[in-house]
């Protein structure tokens, strides 16, 4: 079972301001606050550039800056620990292996999409390149 989680790997071609982003997240709102101030004291428009796109994207007004999912943990955990009703466990179980297969099931469904628009996309380009190649050669034929 997969879970979403904002502690994915940059990619290796990611900009100097994407790495910027993802360290400032990874040391939390002060960070960002802190950068935000400094660009205040430099060159003011850097200062409201940043207390902008934190406001746009929300980052002052939540609990954390991708941090902390203490509290979200927390409850995961609970959620695996036995109640000590074995029906009531034994539900849970079957629910949570259904969920996982149902999950499963619908990643697979979503990659063959995926895969069947990259082909359409593919062979729309494939017949576009040979209506051109097939015009350009009709070309000098009548010229």
């Amino acid at each position: 079972m997969t879970t979403a989680t904002y502690d994915a790997p940059l990619p290796a071609n990611a900009g100097w301001l994407t790495r910027a982003e993802a360290w400032l997240d990874q040391r939390g709102k002060g960070a960002w606050i802190a950068a935000m101030v400094i660009g205040f004291i430099f060159f003011w428009p850097v200062g409201l550039a940043l207390l902008a796109y934190m406001i746009w994207s929300k980052r002052m007004f939540n609990n954390s800056c991708r941090r902390g999912g203490h509290s979200s943990r927390r409850h995961a955990m609970a959620a695996l620990k036995p109640s000590g009703n074995h029906a009531f466990d034994t539900y849970k179980a079957d629910t949570l292996r259904r969920l996982e297969e149902e999950q499963d099931a619908f990643e697979a469904f979503l990659q063959r999409l995926r895969e069947a628009k990259d082909k359409a996309e593919f062979d729309d380009f494939m017949d576009d390149r040979a209506k051109r190649a097939k015009d350009l050669q009709e070309q000098p034929e009548d010229a």
